[in-house]
């Protein structure tokens, strides 16, 4: 719920800019590293609601810059700059598209001749024997025949189950989801792995004494913007980027800001072609310079084995970020704090302990 009420002063640039860039609370990696509550000298806890305050010009300045990336990509692909641009972008388009079957050829070679993929690759229950799902044929990166589910099936062998119409449509629509699940694995993956690393370094610092954050611990930064708190860009104290505005208006911003990166997703690599960029890739793997700098899919051999390690380090990421949800729960400190305390009395401080507490505290 929004209540609105005017402003007496006019709303400024840097007002709707500050909305723009606070939309980066959503990326857990800047959320740890980059931001920290400022706390109040007050001696009393002072109880807070979570209905966000915002004046109808803020929201609208939201809107209006939320609307900025869009006009900029149509301005400049219909500009004089876009149309060189998307010259130069064809010539290369069709230099790449000479090249990508002989490229495709040593890709697929490179998988044969990879102990990762085929019949031959490692199997997670190892030697035990199993009936692994005959449609898990290895040929994706990261496939263990692990599928208890059947997410994977074809959905034309599961139609024949189902009699009514009504029926086979929502099973096409469900399949049709289910198929995408290997897009969602390498995408939330690859967020996993990044968040990460925003929830270890600022309190891995913070312990080391390199640098002091106002607030390491990556849960209790989100937490005090549900308490109301300021937040303060890089913990420089008064540095605020729409710092008084609550969780309504950053999700605004964050649902309108990330409508043109979905999208462009959705669309596929031809989504930047009007801006001049080419991706020889494919939706999971773009690659060009864009999002191979280092090269690292020249060799075919290399990157078949890189998507691998990619999606088995994406998967330990995950879970690691389940684990950083059941500490936070039970302890309230950082991860990197509780391995700390793990070490130092392992009898005492581990999971069954922190349960045990939980249920004297309940």
């Amino acid at each position: 719920m929004v209540s609105l009420h005017p402003l007496v002063c006019p709303l400024s640039v840097s007002s709707c800019s500050s909305d723009i860039f606070r939309c980066s609370l959503w990326s857990s990696c800047y959320r740890s590293a980059c931001f920290a509550p400022k706390r109040r000298n007050s001696s009393k806890t002072e109880q807070r609601s979570f209905i966000c305050n915002a004046s109808w010009q803020e929201l609208a300045g939201v809107l209006l810059f939320s609307a900025i990336p869009f006009t900029a990509v149509k301005a400049i692909a219909n500009s004089p700059l876009g149309e060189s641009l998307q010259r130069k972008m064809e010539e290369e388009k069709k230099s790449a598209e000479k090249k990508s079957s002989k490229f495709k050829a040593l890709a697929d070679k490179a998988r044969k001749e990879s102990c990762w993929y085929g019949e031959d690759r490692p199997r997670w229950l190892g030697p035990i024997s199993y009936e692994y799902p005959s449609y898990l044929t290895g040929d994706l990166p990261g496939d263990y025949g692990f599928d208890i589910a059947g997410l994977g099936k074809d959905p034309v062998a599961l139609r024949k189950y189902f009699k009514y119409v009504i029926f086979n449509i929502l099973m096409e629509a469900i399949m049709h989801v289910l198929l995408l699940l290997v897009i969602f694995e390498i995408l939330h993956a690859r967020w996993a792995m990044l968040a990460s690393i925003g929830a270890l370094i600022p309190e891995i610092l913070d312990l080391l004494g390199a640098f002091h954050f106002v607030e390491p611990v990556w849960w209790r930064v989100g937490y005090s913007k549900l308490k109301g708190d300021t937040l303060d860009y890089l913990g420089i104290q008064g540095l605020h980027f729409a710092g008084s505005q609550g969780v309504v208006v950053i999700a605004i911003c964050q649902a309108l800001l990330m409508v043109g990166p979905e999208y462009a997703r959705y669309c596929g690599t031809e989504a930047l072609e009007p801006l001049g960029i080419y991706l020889p890739g494919d939706i999971n793997y773009p690659g060009g310079a864009l999002f191979d700098p280092l090269n690292l899919s020249n060799d075919p051999e290399a990157f078949e084995e890189l998507k691998v390690k990619e999606i088995k380090n994406g998967r330990l990421a995950m879970v690691a970020w389940l684990g950083f949800y059941v500490q936070a729960a039970l302890t309230g400190k950082g991860p990197v704090q509780n391995l700390i305390d793990f070490i130092s009395d392992p009898f005492h401080n581990n999971f069954l302990n922190s349960l045990n507490i939980m249920k004297f505290v309940i």
